[in-house]
């Protein structure tokens, strides 16, 4: 009977650490970002900056001049050029990392594509002096209604918070599709602060 008594506490011993094991929150889920969620046009905030999403325009090319020489720039898809405003909220501070979120999961970076130019990230901020910047992403028609901008200090924000703001100010046609323009200046001035 004894052996049995203990033979029946190991197999509940054994049942609850296996339970444990497979209920305890991963590595990647202790250290993933914490997510600061906004709407368009909405101050979001996170530890180190404030973002506020101003424009999205979609274009089908972009052209431009740098450097004396007129570029124009297709993609298979199409471009989406994100207008926001940041600031730092104590500290001097970068945006380094923008990601587009399609809505059925779909991950784009910023494109690499035009180089450098001004309002082009990696965005440095300081307290008290807010910064219109440009984020520009090449993305898939299908990934435009009900996408998500992703903002974050750093490259890979492990417990750090980032932006996730909604994309839910569009302009679009009667169909409910958005307004893509033929053409683009992604260079064009910032206006305002």
């Amino acid at each position: 009977m004894r052996r049995l008594a203990n033979v029946l506490v190991l197999i509940v011993a054994v049942g609850v650490l296996y339970g444990m094991q497979q209920t305890k929150p991963r590595f990647g889920e202790l250290t993933a970002p914490i997510p600061v969620y906004g709407k368009m046009h909405d101050k979001v905030h996170t530890r180190e900056f404030d973002a506020t999403l101003d424009q999205v325009i979609f274009a089908r090319q972009l052209d431009f001049t740098q450097y004396g020489e007129k570029k124009t720039l297709t993609t298979s898809g199409l471009w989406v050029i994100v207008t926001a405003q940041l600031a730092a909220t104590t500290s001097s501070t970068s945006v380094a990392a923008a990601t587009w979120l399609g809505p059925t999961g779909l991950k784009f970076t910023t494109s690499g594509r035009i180089g450098w130019a001004p309002g082009m990230p990696p965005h440095l901020l300081a307290p008290g002096l807010p910064k219109k910047v440009r984020f520009i992403f090449e993305t898939t028609p299908d990934q435009m209604n009900g996408a998500t901008l992703v903002l974050s200090g750093k490259i890979e924000p492990a417990l750090d918070s980032e932006a996730r703001i909604s994309i839910d100010d569009i302009k679009t046609f009667n169909d409910g599709q958005p307004l893509v323009v033929d053409s683009y200046d992604p260079l064009r001035p910032l206006t305002g602060t």
